[in-house]
């Protein structure tokens, strides 16, 4: 299965579901950009986009809620190793309040990985990151130095799911 996304102005990207009726499309905003998002065996119908393989799923995405996404970018010859590790580690996040679903997405161009997940709202997300399951997960606290496979520092975008018929 494959994840897309891109981003573009609502007014634009709100004619996808009439254009493509077979799909379902995500709308999500983070400030005054909108991005879409769905998921599809087939080629991407963005013209301008990003491609992903889905190589991790965890529950069902759906139109309502908070979304994070930790973009990380790996490098070439640590692809594997990222993604072994990032399998074996105990995630424990499916069982937070609140957690809805999660993607591991891999660049189909590129080298920045997408870890999404998706909350009921942005306090469950906020009750997750003081979560001892959190700390675990992401060794808060320690000093750790990225790994050396991590080209550069992780970065999260934060998005609001948008209700078409509400606009």
């Amino acid at each position: 299965m494959n994840g897309y996304m891109t981003n573009g102005t609502l007014d634009f990207l709100r004619k996808l579901p009439e254009k493509h009726p077979g799909k379902n499309f995500y709308f999500m905003r983070e400030s005054a950009s909108t991005l879409v998002y769905y998921e599809d065996e087939k080629k991407s119908i963005f013209a301008s986009g990003r491609s992903y393989e889905i190589i991790l799923q965890q529950g069902d995405l759906k139109d309502t809620g908070f979304v994070v996404m930790n973009n990380i970018p790996v490098a070439d010859d640590g692809k594997a190793t990222f993604e072994d590790k990032f399998k074996q580690r105990q995630q424990n996040v499916e069982t937070m309040p609140g957690f809805e679903a999660l993607r591991l997405l891999r660049p189909k161009k590129g080298n920045t990985y997408v870890v999404m997940t998706q909350w009921a709202s942005e306090a469950d997300f906020e009750n997750w990151k003081k979560s001892d399951q959190f700390k675990k997960a992401h060794k808060e606290g320690s000093n750790v130095k990225p790994p050396a496979y991590f080209l550069d520092r992780p970065f999260i975008t934060s998005y609001r799911m948008i209700d078409l018929e509400e606009k």
